[in-house]
């Protein structure tokens, strides 16, 4: 687990095109998750550091050298972007990998596909986003026209570093509009490189700014910030609430939350020739990305007549499929998390289930501790009320829970019984039955007979405390990234 990061790394506020110290000289470090070792000391941007930026993304879009570019002319920027993008994947791939815990194979063979295919979709969307015209009398015409909304302000999460960013970049810039970046703070380095590149693919200067640093300081910043007309924010619900507060206490900005998830995995009766297929595919939806995902699969609902036969499938996939190490490894597929306390709190809430009755049928412990990393075992917990917290919270880790059900209305209502309402998943045969759940299930995504998020083409946000303001991905997202404006002309008669 010594792998060195592929070349020096930038660590400084990337602004107006640039890197430049940030005023306040303060750094803090950022870790390899899978070591704990010390891989770079990144700027603390702070106050100033994020005024600079917003000023330089705000003279930007009023000078429009990117605002006021014709579609069709900002599309072929960032399609350069994207061959930049491809050339420098490896270089990429191996960065996150390092900064986040990320087994390599998966930033190989998704994230930075998913990145560059974020860039890709948006560019050439760039000039299909079309206004309207109303059904107006001969003496008026009526035009429906959107407008690029300004500067955005993009507040990012750590556990997919580069395709969460594309997700908000993506439209955004295809859109017209400026951005201010805070990457997480416990994964910048990619967001700075990737801003580096886009310039060098000829994004105009100050077109993108990016200010690394700590959550209450520059996020902070960013969302009181006067001049900022949007805020994009992808993480917990506490700070989400903290955004709204921002948005009040300053401009009225706009803001955009995806916030966490408790995703059901409904398995009914009707699968049981196909046990372990429907297992396999919940064990990677439980447990791909180490359950750092906010639509993780970490509650699985299961039909009683099939919970036992049901678990055993889950336990082998399990432990056949998903291998702890070191990242860099290509036979690993769950990587570290990432930091301590992530490795804490899948401890203590497991603990927990158990001393209150629940039952660890696999994991449930730490792995790999000699290496000085935060490894977990994958962990699936059974004899679960769905009382317990392990059944309620969010623990972004992975560890997943089974819990049994009696007949597909009661499959609704235990899946139903959230706060959140992001994403969830349906295995069935009966049609009728996998129909009324879909469309009576509370949530923004339901995926049918294979957990998913949809793809870049499909609108992706939740219910209830899942989500606020918008939605990302699809020709949806370019709704929050612009402003709709009527333009009404009053013509001559004869």
């Amino acid at each position: 687990m010594t792998t060195p990061l592929p070349q020096p790394v930038r660590t400084e506020p990337f602004i107006g095109g640039r890197f430049t110290p940030a005023l306040t000289g303060e750094t803090f470090e950022t870790l390899n998750p899978a070591t704990g070792e010390h891989l770079a000391d990144v700027s603390a941007g702070g106050a100033e550091d994020v005024d600079r930026a917003v000023q330089a993304a705000r003279a930007a879009f009023e000078s429009g050298v990117w605002s006021r570019k014709a579609p069709g002319e900002r599309r072929e920027v960032l399609m350069r972007f994207v061959a930049l993008l491809e050339e420098h994947a490896e270089e990429l791939a191996v960065t996150e990998a390092l900064d986040a815990g990320k087994p390599i194979v998966d930033c190989r063979g998704f994230d930075l596909p998913a990145t560059i295919e974020a860039i890709r979709w948006y560019a050439e969307a760039a000039d299909k986003h079309f206004g309207k015209t109303t059904p107006s009398g001969a003496g008026s015409l009526g035009m429906i026209v959107h407008e690029p909304l300004g500067v955005v302000g993009a507040v990012l999460p750590w556990n997919f570093p580069l395709s969460m960013l594309t997700w908000k970049l993506g439209p955004a810039l295809a859109a017209g509009c400026s951005v201010v970046v805070k990457p997480p703070e416990l994964s910048s380095l990619t967001t700075l490189r990737f801003a580096e590149l886009a310039t060098e693919a000829g994004l105009p200067d100050g077109v993108l700014n990016v200010v690394p640093g700590l959550g209450h300081v520059a996020g902070k910043a960013l969302g009181l910030h006067p001049d900022v007309d949007l805020i994009t924010f992808t993480g917990s619900n506490e700070v989400g609430r903290r955004f709204l507060e921002y948005s009040a206490q300053s401009n009225l900005k706009k803001v955009v939350l995806e916030l966490g998830g408790k995703a059901p995995q409904i398995v009914l009766a009707d699968n049981r020739d196909r046990l372990a297929e429907v297992a396999a595919d919940l064990a990677g939806a439980a447990f791909g990305n180490n359950g750092q995902n906010c639509t993780a699969g970490s509650r699985i609902l299961v039909d009683r007549s099939i919970m036992e036969e049901f678990t055993a499938e889950l336990v082998k996939a399990t432990e056949a499929e998903w291998i702890v190490g070191d990242p860099m490894d290509e036979s690993t597929t769950l990587g570290s998390l990432i930091e301590e306390s992530a490795l804490e709190r899948c401890r203590s809430y497991v603990d927990e289930a158990a001393a209150a009755g629940a039952r660890v049928v696999t994991g449930g412990h730490q792995v790999c501790e000699g290496s000085g990393g935060w490894f977990y075992a994958p962990t699936v917990v059974t004899d679960v009320r769905e009382d317990m917290a392990i059944a309620r919270e969010e623990i972004f880790g992975p560890v997943t829970v089974l819990i049994p059900f009696d007949g597909v209305k009661d499959a609704l209502r235990i899946a139903n019984d959230t706060d959140f309402g992001l994403a969830a998943n349906v295995w069935g045969r009966d049609l009728d039955d996998v129909l009324f759940l879909a469309r009576r299930i509370k949530a923004g995504t339901v995926s049918v007979n294979g957990y998913s998020e949809g793809d870049i083409s499909t609108p992706f946000g939740g219910y209830k405390q899942s989500g606020f303001g918008g939605r990302d991905n699809g020709m949806e997202a370019f709704e929050q990234y612009t402003e709709v404006k009527t333009i009404w002309l009053s013509l001559a008669r004869d």
